[in-house]
């Protein structure tokens, strides 16, 4: 579409008119109509006022604040300098935070005066501050925890909360996110800065009480925005996009894995998010999933990847076609073009995020499917899923051609003690996920079937944990190698093993060797030993208390000499005193041969001591 039709086309649709600068940049992005989000909150926020919108994912809440925010800074009366900040858009992950950056620097090369700097974790803080200082910003785009310790960078030379008295609009996305991720006391801390003369916007696609004690904290007079989808009822508000096909399946926990796997292959030209519990899991399945599906780029990203998870999301992002396996840090906000295929493995612990999850297909307007892997007994989270997140499912056939992989991956954990170890791990971080679900209800650790589940991740040995403890599985059949002889595929981390085991060997042998008395294993018994002292002291006490005179002035000799002692420490009384005090005591607080004293007791004056 040529570009006086768009801009025609926007003239039509808003109320206000947009910079030719910013019409012209839709136009080279093909954006030919605005979605209803972004109709609904680039007026307000360019007539100045406050928004609080939520939207489904997918919606195109970017824009929604991107374009007001240039529109407010071209019309400031007193041009920003250099270091002075006009805008802050505060996002919970890196990866959000980049795709908003890109989107802001398309709009910015209209408009050379401004500059963005993007503050996110797993950089130099130090390197941020030097860009900082030698370029300037006047639009920031932060994730909290970094922007947090740039506002205590002024020893550094950087007086970021000078930067921000400038500030004309806060931007906080998928802000309920913000609060879920645990940055609600980061926020506050940042919001501290701020002058409260601003514009200020939260964009989320679910409300939450945290989020609107949020909104109520940081925005002032605010206008509510809900976007709906099209032709749904006001009572019952789908909140996954409209052309969304969303699925589920059911497959036992061992047969899990290859249904995963023949999906894959069946679906191998095209681009698909798999997403697993924990960061665990993408290692391990990730990995198996590199070995077992030819011919296919696969990325693995989570949430303790420092370094790399900007350039493999970058990577992933450039691909017609590939399998991208995470957590969910790639739940939310994240806009990855032609995703044709969300597969959930394991269902979220928070039922919200499993509407984020499906967002990542089908975004604005496009076509897309997802589908969530079920065990019989979680069946009923359809039902769940359909009331508490107004997010209806319908059943898939199950996978065809699914072929036993689980062998092969048994012979990867045999080569490389590496798998084996990222196998263990998956394991125990799997229940222990399932040990912590929101709908404690339907996925209760009670009703898992271990031994299947640990078939289905082809462990060659059940876990130590502290779920299985006291429990035996006669179904469940071990390798008969000796796991302990499995060596890393890498020389240098097996010489260290070998280094570790020969110490361990040494001090085992030296254990050994030992008396008794201070022989090692005698000390597991030590809380026991502690324990029956402790019963046998207050059947003591309880003696004394019964009539034990003896033992009573034995126990008040102990507390006076011990009073004494500290005394003499602190010098309040000489040594000679001291000797005195201590061996001039009434007969009666001394133990005979005979027994005990039949003499009255010691004097208060005494006792006071």
């Amino acid at each position: 579409m040529k570009f006086c039709s768009i801009l025609k086309k926007y003239a039509c649709l808003l109320p206000v008119k947009l910079n030719d600068g910013i019409t012209q940049t839709l136009n080279e992005l093909g954006f030919t109509h605005m979605t209803p989000v972004q109709s609904a909150c680039i007026p307000l926020f360019m007539r100045n006022k406050d928004v609080a919108a939520e939207a489904v994912t997918g919606s195109g809440k970017t824009l929604a604040f991107v374009i007001p925010i240039i529109e407010i800074l071209i019309k400031r009366e007193d041009k920003l300098k250099k270091m002075q900040v006009g805008a802050l858009i505060v996002t919970p992950t890196r990866e959000l935070a980049l795709q908003i950056s890109e989107v802001m620097g398309q709009f910015l090369q209209k408009f050379p005066q401004f500059r963005q700097i993007l503050l996110i974790g797993g950089s130099n803080p130090i390197e941020d501050v030097e860009k900082f200082k030698e370029q300037g910003a006047n639009i920031l785009i932060a994730t909290p925890g970094r922007l947090e310790d740039m506002f205590r960078r002024k020893a550094d030379g950087l007086d970021l909360a000078l930067s921000v008295k400038f500030l004309e609009v806060l931007v906080l996305d998928e802000a309920d996110r913000l609060l879920d991720m645990g940055f609600e006391a980061s926020l506050n801390v940042i919001l501290g800065y701020l002058p409260k003369q601003r514009r200020t916007g939260l964009f989320s696609a679910t409300q939450t009480q945290e989020l609107e004690k949020l909104v109520r904290a940081g925005l002032r007079n605010p206008v509510r925005i809900t976007v709906k989808e099209k032709g749904v009822a006001a009572s019952c508000t789908q909140k996954t996009p409209a052309r969304l096909c969303n699925y589920y399946t059911i497959c036992r926990a061992e047969d899990k894995f290859n249904s995963l796997v023949a999906f894959l292959r069946q679906h191998k030209h095209e681009k698909q998010l798999v997403f697993f519990s924990t960061c665990a899991c993408v290692e391990y399945f990730g990995r198996a999933l590199e070995a077992l599906i030819k011919s296919v780029t696969i990325h693995c990203i989570h949430g303790k990847m420092k370094h790399k998870r900007n350039k493999i999301f970058s990577e992933f992002r450039s691909l017609k076609s590939g399998i991208l396996v995470c957590t969910d840090v790639m739940a939310r906000g994240i806009d990855i073009p032609e995703v044709h295929w969300v597969l959930q493995y394991d269902p979220p612990s928070c039922a919200s995020a499993f509407v984020h999850r499906c967002g990542r297909t089908a975004r604005i307007g496009n076509k897309g499917n997802a589908t969530v892997f079920l065990l019989p007994m979680e069946e009923s989270y359809v039902t769940f899923l359909s009331i508490n997140q107004k997010c209806p499912l319908e059943q898939m056939a199950p996978v065809s051609d699914v072929v036993d992989v689980l062998p092969k991956v048994k012979a990867l954990a045999l080569a490389d003690r590496a798998m084996f170890d990222r196998g263990m791990r998956a394991f125990v971080s799997t229940v222990q996920a399932y040990a912590k679900h929101e709908c404690s209800l339907i996925f209760r650790v009670k009703d898992l079937d271990f031994v299947a589940l640990a078939r289905g991740f082809a462990l060659l040995r059940m876990p130590r944990m502290p779920e299985l403890k006291g429990k035996n599985f006669p179904d469940f059949i071990e390798t008969t190698i000796d796991t302990d002889n499995i060596r890393y595929k890498d020389k240098q981390r097996e010489k260290l093993r070998q280094k570790l085991l020969i110490e361990l060997k040494e001090k085992r042998e030296e254990r050994a060797a030992a008396p008794k008395r201070h022989n090692d294993k005698n000390k597991a018994w030590s809380r026991q030993k502690n324990r029956k002292d402790r019963r046998r002291k207050t059947a003591a006490k309880r003696n004394r208390d019964e009539g034990s005179e003896m033992d009573d002035e034995d126990m008040k000799e102990l507390l006076k000499d011990t009073r004494l002692l500290k005394r003499l420490k602190k010098g309040q009384i000489s040594e000679e005193d001291f000797e005195k005090q201590v061996t001039a005591g009434p007969k009666s607080q001394r133990k005979t041969a005979a027994g005990p004293s039949e003499d009255p007791p010691s004097s208060a004056g005494e006792e006071d001591e």
